[in-house]
């Protein structure tokens, strides 16, 4: 059984589809092997595992790409995220961290302050990104100005705001903790709804903006059409997985978040996702036509 992996070696989703797929093969009987498929923001992976042969053999492992790249782009893409997949399940999500300089802004009121001071820029890991999305949604609901500096990927992110070369940015929370830590950066806020357990003592945004929250996620889906069977036996398999403290204290370490959505509750998830993550994309005028 192959797991494909729409991003390169060594990235987040990386990471945990191997750390997944070693834990999964002796529970489903068969070796399951990463097969990864980087390239245009996910979409050559998500375009592979959509025409992939629906004989059991195939699965995926989707992010909130899945849904953000339709609302990027005008032009068909060869995937419908609820159209050509087979929900298995929603195992993680993994916050976003408002982070500045060492010596930057104490917390969130203090950085929308500043940025309306004057011209502020924010680094993000590309257009498009969870990083640009996360912190266009955050002027829009500050009221603020910011201009957008993409970068290649979420470490460039911390890079610049150690070095001081933008005022804030929004990487993933398992990017950033370690430098937070080791006080190189500061840590004003996560874009979940609680605090993390990786920070705790970081606040939630929506403690400064209303309701915010804006979470990345790690789904297993298959290609539409696999047999019923399969599904519940990787389901059943990734839920023993998610229940097992030693699993979930190694994939957790990093401030990852149990979901753990089974396949009835995952096309309503994904339908949400695309709500929230759809309104972001409109906030940015991020287009990749």
């Amino acid at each position: 059984m192959r797991l494909l992996v729409p991003f390169i070696p060594g990235s987040a989703p990386d990471v945990f589809a191997r750390q997944l797929s070693e834990r999964l093969t002796p529970a489903i009987g068969q070796p399951m092997v990463v097969e990864n498929r980087a390239g245009a923001g996910g979409n050559i992976g998500f375009e592979a595992a959509a025409r992939s042969a629906p004989d059991g053999y195939t699965l995926l492992l989707g992010t909130n790409s899945l849904v953000i790249n339709p609302a990027l782009t005008s032009r068909r893409l060869g995937y419908d995220p609820l159209r050509d997949f087979a929900p298995v399940n929603v195992t993680f999500g993994l916050p976003h961290l408002l982070i500045v300089p060492a010596n930057g802004p104490p917390d969130t009121p203090a950085l929308i302050a500043s940025l309306r001071q004057g011209d502020a820029n924010y680094a993000s890991g590309g257009n498009g990104s969870g990083a640009h999305l996360a912190a266009e949604l955050f002027k829009a609901r500050a009221g603020v100005g910011a201009t957008h500096v993409p970068f290649r990927g979420a470490p460039d992110i911390v890079n610049a705001v150690v070095a001081g070369q933008v005022a804030f940015g929004f990487p993933t929370l398992s990017t950033a903790t370690e430098l937070v830590r080791a006080g190189r950066v500061r840590a004003l806020a996560v874009t979940s709804a609680a605090p993390n357990h990786a920070l705790p003592d970081v606040p939630p945004l929506a403690s400064t903006l209303s309701s915010f929250e804006l979470v990345s996620w790690f789904a297993i889906l298959a290609p539409a059409g696999t047999p019923g069977a399969v599904i519940t036996r990787v389901d059943t398999a990734i839920s023993e997985a998610l229940a097992d403290e030693g699993f979930r204290a190694r994939v957790t370490a990093d401030g990852s978040n149990v979901i753990g959505l089974g396949p009835a509750a995952v096309p309503a998830f994904l339908r949400r996702e695309a709500e929230v993550w759809g309104e972001a994309v409109r906030i940015s005028g991020a287009k990749v036509d």
